[in-house]
């Protein structure tokens, strides 16, 4: 498998012209995010990620995480790395700066993210949930829980994890079946009784942290069905003592682990709470509240999950261009020359290696002004936090359908080779593949954005977005008039498509308005470097963005017919007829 090289140019671009980092820095908040500073935040996190995580990246692969005696051991260096990830300060980059954190942007630690996982995506799932507790305890939890639970979140020294899933409930959170009962008298009371069962638990349990705090959702006694009758409690492994010291084991305990696909080396538990009827937590915020607490984790896990399809489309791409550099096979076809050149020469092979760099590089670009809107509705700006919210399903859903397709085409560039497993290529499509699965599938994501973000300001978010990129790149032809299709799209949904005719088009729509927002941040790129702002991308920057807008935006544009097909066609037959 290639070492993986930290892509810090690409990076400094987009978090400089798509997140807009120096105009965060005129804030109060933000002021310490000067440009030397974000400059050492990169380099210094991609030497991490190579030095140390990378290498654990096939190791992790093929021993996994493993269950003994219910404790999840990782293989040899993982516990190491996590204690320099953790030495180093890097969970605490955009922590509340009340309780050890750095307060720096939300962008920063993106960046992170990207860099870490890029090295070793399986092994960044555990800093990845706990940013999202994180979040989630800033801003639901009591002071008295933010005391005691959020510096060593901050720290990295305690990891959080996110429990929704259940086995009959799959994505359907309502039909949660796990119990809290208040405890009335004794040491725990003002507490709850914690019982149930939770699946696909992400880090449930292992052994770098020196306490795991679960956000469990639960129900209590006589509370509606459904969400509205969802609570949300913490759920330490250990109780933590008045010291803020871990205590007295919690009766909670990881059952078995998922055999997976990939990400082999993130332990997928089956937790089991309250088997002796000794489980106690936490509520978080109102009773019957818990899926709104929930929802600012989840919101920021997709964020990131959208992140990982960055992650390992660089990874992949990477990967692709060594092998393609090196391997040497047949002549290239028209050339008076008949030795045989490297496969990098061959043209439906540069063809795909540039795709596969202009997907990753267009998907970074939707991240890092994804990033960027959260900063700035983090400083009160509401416009960009509707923004924000609107672009987190066209992130989640679409970076991670390129993450999946990069990958492939990784595995293609290889050949045979590529499907034989000691090359590596293999194992990023295996990890990419749970992407648009968890965090909620990418067809909840269309449907939340023909749904709930189509609705924001009744339709003026999404269309005032598309509108002011049709006006942007009006000398682009194609990806103007990709814009324009993706307004009136939108506005046939809100205003002439039944509920069934949006959600049959959500999935191509989504597509298109990614595009064509990653199209638009890219030219933004192209813009920079041509005034001179990266001299390093000077000679591949025009290139991909090029091969994009070329490419990747008239295929887009020629999903529209999909997209406003209608639904009367998915039910043609009957349920019985379809499955016969």
């Amino acid at each position: 498998m290639t070492a993986f090289a930290p892509p810090t140019q690409d990076q400094l671009l987009a978090i400089r012209t798509n997140a807009g980092m120096a105009e965060l820095a005129t804030s109060e908040r933000f002021a310490a995010a000067e440009a030397d500073l974000v400059d050492a935040i990169v380099e210094g996190v991609g030497a991490l990620a190579a030095g140390e995580w990378a290498p654990l990246n096939r190791v992790g692969d093929l021993e996994g995480a493993v269950l003994e005696n219910g404790v999840v051991r990782l293989p040899a260096g993982f516990a190491e790395a996590y204690d320099q990830y953790v030495e180093q300060g890097w969970n605490a980059i955009a922590g509340p700066v009340d309780h050890g954190g750095q307060g720096l942007p939300f962008t920063l630690a993106c960046n992170v993210l990207e860099n870490l996982g890029t090295a070793n995506m399986a092994f960044n799932l555990l800093p990845m949930l706990s940013v999202g507790a994180i979040e989630a305890l800033e801003h639901h939890g009591s002071e008295a829980q933010k005391a005691r639970y959020l510096p060593k979140l901050v720290s990295g020294e305690w990891s959080g994890t996110m429990n929704l899933t259940e086995p009959q409930a799959g994505s359907d959170v309502g039909a949660l079946r796990a119990t809290a009962s208040p405890i009335s008298e004794g040491p725990h009371a003002g507490k709850y009784l914690i019982q149930g069962q939770k699946i696909f638990i992400t880090w449930g349990e292992h052994d770098l942290a020196r306490n795991i705090i679960h956000l469990v959702l639960a129900r209590l006694p006589g509370a509606p069905e459904g969400t509205r009758g969802i609570s949300l409690f913490i759920v330490p492994k250990y109780h933590v003592n008045d010291d803020g010291t871990p205590g007295a084991r919690n009766d909670l305990k990881c059952v078995s682990l998922e055999h997976k696909l990939g990400i082999n080396a993130s332990p997928t538990c089956v937790m089991s709470y309250g088997d002796n009827g000794e489980c106690v937590g936490e509520l978080v915020g109102a009773e019957n509240r818990g899926l709104a607490a929930m929802f600012t984790m989840m919101n920021n896990a997709r964020i990131n999950v959208g992140n990982q399809g960055v992650q390992i489309a660089e990874r992949a791409t990477q990967q692709a261009l060594a092998y393609a550099r090196d391997r040497i096979q047949s002549a290239r076809a028209g050339s008076p020359d008949k030795s045989p050149v490297a496969i990098i020469e061959h043209p439906d092979v540069r063809r795909t290696l540039l795709r596969m760099k202009a997907l990753t590089e267009g998907a970074r670009a939707l991240l890092y002004y994804t990033a960027g809107q959260v900063d700035r509705g983090t400083l009160g700006d509401s416009a960009a936090a509707m923004r924000a919210d609107t672009l987190v399903p066209m992130l989640k859903a679409w970076g991670t359908d390129i993450g999946v397709e990069v990958a492939s085409l990784g595995v293609q560039i290889h050949g045979g080779m590529g499907f034989v497993e000691e090359t590596g290529a293999a194992q990023h499509y295996r990890d990419a593949r749970i992407a648009p699965i968890y965090e909620g599938t990418n067809g909840i994501q269309a449907a939340d954005l023909v749904t709930r973000k189509l609705g924001l300001e009744g339709g003026a978010v999404l269309t005032a977005l598309l509108e002011e990129i049709a006006h942007d790149v009006a000398g682009e032809p194609a990806l103007a008039s990709l814009a324009r299709d993706c307004t009136a799209i939108a506005q046939w949904m809100l205003s002439e498509a039944s509920l069934d005719d949006r959600l049959a088009g959500s999935v191509p729509f989504c597509t298109m308005c990614a595009v064509a927002v990653a199209g638009w941040q890219l030219l933004a790129q192209l813009r920079a470097v041509e005034s001179g702002a990266a001299p390093a991308l000077a000679a591949t920057k025009p290139v991909t963005v090029r091969f994009f807008l070329d490419r990747i935006v008239p295929e887009a544009a020629g999903l529209r017919a999909s997209a406003t097909a209608g639904a009367a066609g998915l039910y043609a037959l009957s349920a019985e007829q379809l499955a016969s």
